[in-house]
């Protein structure tokens, strides 16, 4: 009994934390509710997987529009892109995530590649460290 206790704190304190640093916001909150109403089917870890496993996809088209010459970057594909991570990471509450593509806007609309590349590499360290909060978190829910 006392380590299901333990393990309450932990995830008490990691959600916290993700809450405090801006990783999750009021989105993320509803997406957990939902789960509950659902008798704990597991639909979060399984929305929460589709969302990693698109966004490292996403990234990684990205970064390949992004390493052509500078007149073959399709900067139109790069928004699309863009926007499709900013409404996956919207609809689980990946508030930090959000905000990582919405600086992002600003480069690819003025087609500016280093500015691009650079908000590439921000996003980038935003979703890496919004998965590993997100796996952590699924880690220990899968505990109970």
């Amino acid at each position: 009994m006392e380590a299901i206790t333990e393990l309450r704190a932990q995830l008490h304190a990691h959600l916290t934390s993700m809450y405090a640093t801006g990783a999750v916001d009021a989105y993320f909150q509803q997406l957990q509710e939902l789960d509950e109403g659902s008798a704990g089917t597991g639909y979060v870890a399984e929305v929460l997987n589709i969302f990693l496993n698109d966004g490292d996809r996403t990234l990684t088209d990205i970064d390949g529009l992004l390493n052509q010459p500078l007149h073959e970057v399709d900067f139109c594909k790069v928004d699309a892109l863009v926007q499709q991570l900013k409404g996956s990471s919207s609809t689980v509450g990946a508030k930090k995530v959000n905000l990582a593509c919405m600086d992002f806007q600003k480069f690819y609309v003025a087609k500016n590649k280093k500015g691009c590349l650079m908000a590439l590499a921000l996003l980038k360290g935003d979703f890496c460290d919004v998965r590993n909060k997100l796996k952590t978190l699924m880690q220990v829910v899968s505990w109970f």
